[in-house]
């Protein structure tokens, strides 16, 4: 590797050379979409909208992230990653100050911006193809393929969906109610 070229990151730096062609490229960044503009939002904001003001800024720990850092934190994630990474947009993430607590901007601004990035980043997913999956990009510092960015947005965003749902789970002492259970555990339907 060439001394200006960006570090491969572990894994990413085994992408097939070669496009999907069989329908699972398509499958793939459908679902993609479904989980960034529909499921993982929708979560967040039924969630979200349980907790009192006092709430959102509210850390676990010193050293945790509250709800109102992660919600900051995924827009611009999301932003850095696709809509500047694979969009080719300019980058205007300040990821340093996605965690500090000089702004602590209301849930609606908060959840407005993530909004605004996810409509920004399905404009860019809309635009790929199957061949566009394998295309090489440098992004965050890391040398990494479309697919893969694509794949960590989607892994990113949905482990920090997971810690805000935690935190006003154990908030407000609620269930959030999501999924439909039948008396033998399946998933009958549900409510995000």
């Amino acid at each position: 590797m060439a001394a200006s070229e960006p570090p491969e990151s572990g894994s990413q730096a085994e992408a097939s050379p070669s496009p999907l062609t069989d329908g699972s490229a398509e499958a793939f960044l459908a679902e993609s979409r479904r989980y960034l503009t529909v499921e993982y939002p929708a979560k967040i904001d039924s969630a979200v909208r349980l907790l009192e003001i006092e709430d959102l800024w509210w850390r676990p720990t010193l050293g945790s992230n509250s709800v109102g850092h992660l919600v900051r934190h995924l827009s611009g994630n999301v932003r850095q990653w696709v809509v500047h990474g694979i969009g080719g947009h300019p980058d205007v993430r300040e990821r340093a100050a996605e965690f500090g607590d000089d702004d602590q901007p209301p849930l609606e601004t908060l959840m407005g911006d993530l909004r605004l990035a996810l409509e920004d980043a399905d404009r860019v997913l809309d635009r790929l193809t199957s061949a566009s999956l394998t295309e090489p990009r440098d992004i965050q510092g890391l040398r990494t393929t479309v697919l893969l960015a694509l794949y960590h947005v989607v892994e990113h965003f949905s482990m920090h969906t997971g810690q805000i749902l935690w935190i006003v789970k154990a908030r407000t002492g609620r269930d959030l109610g999501f999924y439909q259970v039948d008396d033998d555990g399946y998933v009958t339907g549900t409510t995000w």
